[in-house]
């Protein structure tokens, strides 16, 4: 039987409409990644966090869905190394950076971070991935380009290339464009905000909305405010591109609030005093500290279809660290050997993971006081124990039932081994680290 006409027609025609032209934009396979580092912003400024008088609505809604994870720790509670430790995978001692660059200098501490470390725009990149950093770098600037460091296109503040400004909405319009131009492909970009660090620069908006509070309070409220739209302005760009369902969002902070200096109320209508009333939702410290409240700040997960929606994580955990090679896993790579964290994808997908490495911390320069003691950290498990270089002073304590770090529960006498067994592992670990600064990433050799 010959086929008739119209079947020839239909036969003819249906390749042309079941596959779309060779140059047709193709959506991306490998799931997106957004990764939002605010400044200063303590585990407490969220309303999701039991903040009474901060409002966070976005952020709460992120959190809402998506995982919310208690136990977060950045490694260190100051700027430039907690960034270093995110970028790299590896822990910041490892590259001399202890404390913030162009404040001080120590004689490990570098110009710049090595552009030869690992980094995750770098590994995402070799996976197809497009890359892109808008906002606050402060990991040095000389010789080295962002493109050294694995970045396609970039913005910033406090370090090299084209600059963006930290206030307003420069930050995030900036990242919409890198969003929006690449909404076809599998990208990963850094969204590093300036809220809530000083100086201070709230919006008329954010202003009049907290007239209400005292002085301090209001500043503090509307740099809150101000930041969390910022979030909102990546998120509504992410559902006007069509890409939400196929993109991790992380937010998170590089280490605890500032300490706010009593009796200081800047310079009226400039904000550049310390109006820091941020808060650790009760953990001991704050920036530059050691204590959980210096280290431990919000991480919050959205991954439509991988992260449960509402899920509080208390179990697990993370460390910045876990961050290069987790996002390796995500793309479909494997993360160089060399790296510090553990890939922690499970968790992101909703099991409770136990870590197997150690954690370590150390910062240089700090105050002897109150709670700004320690140089050395380490957590193992459960316990957390704090030292000095020379480990004469310690203290435990068994995180899940003192996150507080109370020192009135301070566990040292009751588990003398335990306090050898952790200040020999944070001294060794200390020994292992360079003393000297690297000439090759140093603008004058030493």
């Amino acid at each position: 039987m010959r086929p008739t006409l119209a079947l020839l027609s239909t036969l003819l025609l249906a390749p042309l409409v079941a596959w779309p032209a060779a140059d047709a934009p193709k959506k991306s396979v490998q799931p997106n990644i957004v990764f939002i580092y605010a400044d200063d912003w303590g585990w407490g400024d969220l309303s999701c966090h039991g903040n009474t008088w901060l409002k966070t609505p976005r952020l709460d809604k992120l959190a809402s869905e998506g995982i919310d994870f208690q136990q977060f720790n950045v490694l260190s509670p100051v700027c430039s190394p907690s960034r270093a430790a995110a970028m790299t995978g590896r822990f910041p001692g490892r590259f001399g950076i202890n404390t913030v660059f162009g404040v001080s200098k120590p004689p490990e501490m570098p110009d710049w971070l090595d552009p030869r470390a690992p980094t995750t725009p770098r590994l995402l990149k070799s996976a197809g991935y497009r890359t892109g950093h808008f906002g606050k770098w402060h990991l040095g600037e000389g010789k080295p380009t962002m493109a050294d460091y694995g970045i396609d296109d970039s913005a910033v503040y406090h370090g090299p290339g084209p600059k963006v400004g930290p206030y307003g909405n420069d930050i995030p319009n900036q990242a919409v464009k890198f969003i929006e131009a690449n909404k076809d492909r599998p990208f990963y970009v850094n969204v590093w905000l300036h809220e809530s660090h000083l100086a201070h620069s709230p919006s008329t908006e954010a202003m009049a909305r907290w007239k209400h509070l005292d002085p301090r309070q209001q500043v503090y409220a509307a740099v809150i405010t101000d930041g969390d739209n910022k979030v909102g302005l990546i998120l509504d760009a992410l559902e006007r591109c069509g890409i939400a369902q196929n993109t991790l969002v992380v937010f998170s902070s590089d280490n605890g609030p500032a300490k706010p200096k009593a009796n200081d109320q800047g310079v009226p209508g400039k904000y550049r005093g310390h109006y820091n009333v941020g808060e650790t939702g009760g953990l001991r410290g704050q920036k530059t500290s050691l204590f959980e409240g210096g280290v431990r700040v919000p991480f919050i997960v959205r991954w439509p279809g991988c992260a449960p929606a509402g899920l509080k994580n208390d179990a697990t955990v993370l460390t910045a660290v876990d961050l290069l090679p987790t996002f390796c896993a995500i793309a479909g790579i494997n993360p160089p050997d060399q790296v510090d964290g553990e890939n922690l994808l499970p968790a992101l997908k909703g099991e409770s993971v136990r870590r197997t490495r150690p954690i370590f911390w150390r910062i240089s320069g700090n105050r002897r006081e109150a709670d700004y003691w320690p140089d050395l950290a380490v957590r193992e498990g459960d316990w957390k124990l704090v030292t000095t270089f020379d480990g004469k002073r310690s203290e435990l304590y068994e995180l899940p039932s003192n996150r507080a770090e109370d020192v009135a529960k301070n566990q040292a006498k009751e588990h003398p081994q335990v306090v050898a067994r952790l200040t020999q592992l944070a001294l060794e670990w200390n020994a292992t680290l360079p003393t000297k600064a690297d000439p090759a990433c140093s603008a004058t050799p030493r």
